[in-house]
């Protein structure tokens, strides 16, 4: 199969011949000979690249840690200025955009609400069309398969840059169909062009496609990362180590005040399909509990397709808070530029998943309004922008 940038020769729009480009990057960015997409719209002739944006972590990876601002630079290799749209600015500037015609971009994102690659996507679309800038973007695949969903579908009371548009939490789309979504639900007078992958199934998990995988951000190291992290970022919002500043981030999981085989009987009890918890300890050498021993599990997946990562997450936070009911607390904000709402409630896209956890909802009740709000969207609203 090919993606969006492997046949950008081919199928660049032929209005667009011609025109200045800002492309958005991270270091994913790449085609199938791990070439970058930076230095792949510097040889073509098609158009001439005039600047590069990057999201949250840098267009190379520059930061590590979660939630780190970085500063635009002058690109060294190319002379061209590299602005970032994660600082005090995320939306890209009228200066930005001064001396552009199109932004391209080339995100590869992991499936996730949360994962802010796609708002970046949709303030980039925002600011194009308020100042007449047209938006091409280059499909990748959706690591996780583009049939499940799972999760939550947001509520626009607690939007947020983990969440500005209603979406569940693992959505099922690529990228370029969240883009169309967008444009048609938000943006409607926008010139948007997609460039689509070829031979892409929707029942295609990341490592049927034959593409490399490249880390899209320093904390998803791994295909089994991604399929963990719609759970499992979760526990951002709370006191629980989610494994930063471990070889196996969103997998292992845990705190100092755990008791490692405790945690993994109590797991074992809610019977979650595709998925063992491997008792053990670790100690995060940055983040939460930096240095400490910590008990906790790690997550082994046994079966991908059977495997719910979000309630797999939320059957994580809920063992812990019944067990450790004086230890265990929700993260207070701010959280992802949010001062105010709570980071669980921001996560979760509602307010009612920790008010049914603090009331001690069962897992199956909680699960049952989830997965309602996911049918509805998905048949009123997400099958009408499904490219394949």
């Amino acid at each position: 199969m090919q993606t969006g940038l492997d046949t950008i020769e081919k199928n660049w729009p032929r209005k667009l011949k011609g025109s200045r480009v800002g492309l958005v990057v991270h270091p994913a960015s790449v085609n199938k000979r791990l070439e970058h997409a930076v230095d792949c719209f510097l040889k073509t002739r098609k158009f001439k690249l005039a600047a590069i944006f990057g999201p949250q972590h840098g267009i190379r990876g520059e930061t590590q840690d979660n939630m780190i601002e970085w500063k635009g630079f002058r690109d060294k290799k190319t002379g061209l200025p590299v602005y970032s749209l994660y600082s005090n600015t995320r939306k890209p500037s009228h200066p930005m955009l001064k001396d552009i015609d199109v932004i391209a971009i080339d995100l590869q994102d992991v499936g996730s609400r949360y994962y802010t690659f796609i708002w970046t996507m949709e303030l980039c679309m925002q600011a194009c069309m308020e100042t007449g800038k047209s938006v091409v973007v280059l499909d990748r695949p959706n690591p996780l398969g583009g049939i499940i969903t799972e999760g939550p579908v947001l509520d626009m009371a607690f939007t947020s840059f983990v969440g500005q548009r209603p979406l569940p939490v693992r959505h099922g789309m690529t990228i370029a169909e969240v883009a169309g979504y967008l444009r048609d639900e938000f943006y409607s007078s926008l010139d948007l062009h997609v460039i689509p992958m070829k031979e892409w199934k929707r029942r295609m998990w990341f490592d049927d496609t034959g593409l490399p995988w490249v880390l899209p951000s320093p904390n998803i190291p791994t295909l089994d990362t991604a399929l963990v992290y719609p759970g499992m970022c979760l526990l951002e919002a709370t006191n629980l180590s989610e494994g930063r500043g471990t070889t196996r981030p969103f997998e292992i999981f845990g705190a100092a005040f755990i008791d490692a085989e405790v945690l993994a009987e109590k797991l074992k009890s809610f019977a979650l399909p595709g998925v063992i918890f491997r008792p053990m300890y670790f100690q995060p050498t940055f983040q939460k509990h930096a240095g400490k021993l910590c008990g906790g599990a790690q997550i082994h997946v046994t079966n991908r397709n059977r495997f719910k990562p979000f309630k797999t997450g939320v059957a994580v936070i809920k063992a812990i808070q019944g067990l450790y009911p004086d230890f265990f607390k929700w993260k207070q904000p701010p959280y992802e530029y949010e001062k105010d709402k709570m980071p669980i409630d921001i996560l979760a896209g509602t307010d009612r998943l920790r008010q049914d956890m603090e009331d001690g909802r069962s897992l199956e009740h909680m699960e049952e309004w989830w997965s309602e709000q996911c049918i509805e969207f998905n048949k009123k609203v997400r099958k009408r922008y499904l490219i394949y």
